[in-house]
């Protein structure tokens, strides 16, 4: 123990350990930040890390390892070159050209790998990387990670019936601290509220209930979202990206009993006009859904603003809700000037194959729109703070279109149980079949059962 004591004082100062508001990849809000990342800047730390780490699992258990991307690669590097054991390479996604491979390196199936994980809060991440591996064949029975948070993780891994170690523990090290002051007062009083809150294990994971989450959204809109879906039983927004609005008319009066809300795309619309908007809110007030407009601003604030209240679409005119994206910063929304009764979607992650968006700027974005009184939810396919509404987009019941024209499809069930989303967008799964009314009830039931499926 005073071997791996030593070791953790090492890395502690190279900043590993951060205190303030954080909020973490799967969404949840932590008083605490663990980043291993500056580790691979120190070969020699590295190398005694390695040994810290073999020390934990016999090597005739594993005949290769592997890191979760991509913080564990750099130590999952040294760990194959410190014990000459092969290293495989498990990717975040499919690149899109080349092999389109998610693994790389030399493997067969039937071969043993040891998964290394630098940091574990709930298990998620490193689940999606055992369920890569297992595809290709690969026996997964021993996960080590450096460091727990005491979240969940370590047990959720371990009722999925693998072995996993940890070499520290967010409660002892953070003891270890104190006892030797390195701690400020104020960080001290952190960590109690810390240790307060984790036996209460996945909290911020549970599903709560639509009439539970009302009493956490402020926006009058998010508000009138959620009586709508109780109202009707339905969390199906119909995404209609028509360029006719005669169209779109003649769907939504066939669909509109089904869906909460209707996305648009106004500017692809050929022939726009007042008079189809007219229709259109009559349509959603007598069958009670709200107009989005999936404009997706993304510019800085004044020119934000002129989309959105001049043109010829004079979007703020009639639209329930609007969409934004936050690459421009916090200030790009927070001057829009728009009324009480139009709320704000943030997108913090597409559904599209191979987007750019990584971990970090997801996390800043949620931070953007939990502070921003206009925002009533985000756009993601990941858990996030119970105060945002969370649209899922890439919803189908198929997996023979996965990937088609660049798009992740996810099934209801996936996006309401395991992501846990409170609304789901649906369109071409709709508007491309043969009778768009049985399809749109057919997404409206799904959704409404995995909602209630998902406590």
């Amino acid at each position: 123990m005073k071997d791996k004591e030593q070791f953790f004082f090492k890395i502690y100062n190279l900043g590993i350990l951060k205190f303030g508001h954080f909020t973490l990849k799967s969404g949840i809000n932590s008083p605490i930040y663990i980043d291993l990342r500056p580790i691979a800047s120190r070969p020699d730390l590295l190398i005694k890390l390695s040994d810290l780490l073999l020390n934990e699992v016999p090597p005739h258990t594993f005949e290769l390892i592997c890191g979760v991307p991509y913080a564990a690669l750099p130590i999952a590097t040294a760990l194959s070159l410190r014990s000459n054991i092969p290293l495989i390479i498990k990717r975040k996604e499919n690149k899109g050209y080349g092999t389109k491979k998610m693994i790389e390196g030399i493997y067969k199936k039937g071969q043993k790998c040891l998964i290394i994980e630098d940091v574990i809060t709930s298990g998620d991440s490193l689940l999606k990387t055992v369920i890569d591996l297992e595809k290709e064949g690969l026996i997964i029975k021993n996960i080590l990670s450096i460091l727990d948070r005491e979240q969940g993780g370590i047990e959720n891994i371990k009722n999925k019936g693998f072995n996993i170690r940890s070499l520290f523990r967010i409660g002892e090290v953070l003891k270890i601290l104190e006892k030797k002051n390195l701690l400020k007062e104020k960080e001290i009083h952190i960590i109690k509220f810390f240790f307060q809150k984790k036996y209460i294990k996945n909290i911020q994971k549970k599903r709560i209930s639509y009439e539970e989450k009302k009493e956490k959204i402020y926006h009058p809109i998010g508000k009138k979202l959620i009586d709508i879906a109780l109202k009707k039983k339905t969390n199906l927004i119909f995404s209609a990206d028509l360029i006719h609005s005669e169209k779109i008319l003649e769907l939504v009066n066939l669909i509109g009993d089904q869906i909460c809300g209707l996305k648009l795309h106004v500017d692809i619309i050929s022939d726009f006009s007042f008079s189809f908007i007219s229709f259109l809110k009559k349509i959603s007030l007598k069958k009670k859904f709200l107009l989005f407009e999936d404009r997706k601003f993304c510019d800085v604030g004044p020119t934000n603003y002129l989309q959105l209240h001049h043109g010829i679409h004079k979007i703020s005119s009639w639209a329930d809700v609007i969409t934004v994206h936050v690459l421009a910063g916090s200030k790009s929304i927070e001057n829009l000037n728009i009324p009480s009764n139009i709320g704000l979607i943030t997108i913090s992650e597409m559904s599209s194959y191979g987007r750019l968006s990584d971990d970090n700027y997801i996390r800043k974005a949620l931070n953007i729109s939990l502070k921003n009184s206009k925002v009533i939810g985000t756009v993601a396919q990941r858990k996030v703070d119970n105060r945002l509404l969370l649209f899922t987009p890439g919803i189908h019941f198929s997996d023979s279109i996965k990937n088609y024209k660049g798009n992740n499809y996810i099934h209801p069930n996936q996006a309401f149980i395991k992501k846990k989303c409170d609304f789901i967008i649906v369109g071409k799964a709709i508007y491309q079949s043969d009778n768009p009314k049985i399809v749109a009830e057919n997404y409206r039931k799904a959704g409404w059962i995995a909602y209630e499926n998902s406590f």
